[in-house]
């Protein structure tokens, strides 16, 4: 099952390549990498790193990081700390939450990547403000679409995909998924007119749209985490909402879906269940269980291999209508030292509208 990998989007330990990464990324021939704060010190190095791991892969590669500014922010160390959904949102300007987008856009191109786990599409509830902090915007689904559409059009202004999350929601969750399982306690009526709101709107303009791990029982009748649950990903989002982009787990290593299933077993469910990619951020015995894992199952079950079929062609036909732009050259240190000026200046400009805006109410 060659396209085996196409279903896998991988982390991995270290800043540059290695016999052991070279190994991986051949074996698994992954649809992506993902990299994180542990991976980046540096623009030259992070550029270089993601070009060496794509000579290892025979198609395009997905270059992932999670960058939404605030508390999620990759490139603190190496370009300047961007500012959180939440500031900009508070300008009530759509012009900066456009541009919002397109400064993170330009740095995560600068430095080699074309895919942006971001916006957060959560409702900002008190049951999650703990949790999700200045990562969501608002109560009010409406105006979550107001900065996510302009955020996204500031991403594809700097050719970068962006992907809408936690799907269906996270707003009253009150447990972090990192860890442990919440469970949302709300019945399907109430999250369709509220948190699956921004979904169902933005259906056509969400180039990728991520799972959560959190349960929600009054809906699925049990408490497996929606990133394994064919209700969620394929009768709802597939089915109800008509969503046709594609469809990818928050980190399978995350306590709140291994508590639920050990990585083979969440790795093969996620993608029963009607997603087209599994996320596996860290550990590379993980991303090797679940690749040989999935490599049995689709050998042993003809529906599974179906399946594994249909998404590893949906995610080349994305790859072929959406990798083609030329890779950006390396960054210099003049880029570099440009960007981080203009992400100054930017957070200047959040701060000054802010100020105008409590001036005027």
């Amino acid at each position: 099952m060659h396209n085996i990998g196409q279903l896998l989007i991988i982390g991995f330990d270290g800043t540059e390549m290695s016999h052991r990464l070279t190994s991986l990324l051949t074996k698994v021939q992954p649809a992506g990498v993902i990299l994180f704060a542990r991976n980046i010190t540096g623009a030259e190095q992070t550029h270089t790193l993601l070009r060496e791991c794509q000579k290892c892969v025979e198609t395009p590669l997905f270059t992932c990081v999670d960058l939404e500014g605030g508390l999620v922010d990759r490139f603190r160390n190496v370009i300047g700390s961007a500012p959180s959904a939440a500031d900009v949102f508070a300008t009530g300007d759509r012009t900066l939450f456009r541009k919002h987008g397109r400064v993170i856009g330009q740095n995560c191109r600068a430095l080699g990547f074309n895919l942006d786990f971001a916006p957060a599409l959560d409702l900002a509830f008190e049951a999650s403000r703990s949790v999700m902090s200045s990562r969501s915007v608002s109560a009010n689904p409406k105006e979550v679409v107001n900065y996510a559409r302009e955020f996204l059009r500031g991403l594809a202004d700097a050719g970068v995909l962006g992907c809408g999350k936690h799907f269906p929601g996270l707003g009253e969750a009150n447990l972090d998924t990192h860890h442990e399982l919440p469970s949302v306690e709300k019945p399907f009526k109430k999250l369709w007119e509220q948190d699956l709101v921004p979904y169902r709107i933005m259906r056509r303009e969400l180039p990728f749209v991520m799972i959560s791990h959190a349960a929600f029982p009054a809906v699925t009748k049990d408490r497996s985490p929606a990133s394994l649950s064919k209700k969620w990903i394929t009768e709802v989002l597939r089915k109800k909402i008509s969503y046709r982009g594609l469809i990818c787990s928050d980190d399978l290593e995350m306590g709140g879906v291994l508590s639920a299933a050990p990585i083979e077993e969440a790795a093969i469910g996620h993608i029963r269940a009607g997603g087209d990619l599994a996320l596996i951020c860290h550990q590379e015995d993980l991303v090797l269980r679940a690749h040989e894992a999935m490599i049995r199952e689709s050998e042993r079950d003809r529906g599974f291999a179906r399946r594994v079929q249909e998404s590893a062609r949906r995610v080349l036909a994305f790859k072929k209508k959406h990798l083609t732009r030329p890779k950006p050259a390396a960054p210099t240190a003049h880029r570099i030292e440009k960007l981080t000026r203009q992400l100054w200046e930017f957070g200047e400009e959040i701060r000054l509208a802010t100020l105008d805006r409590e001036e005027r109410t």
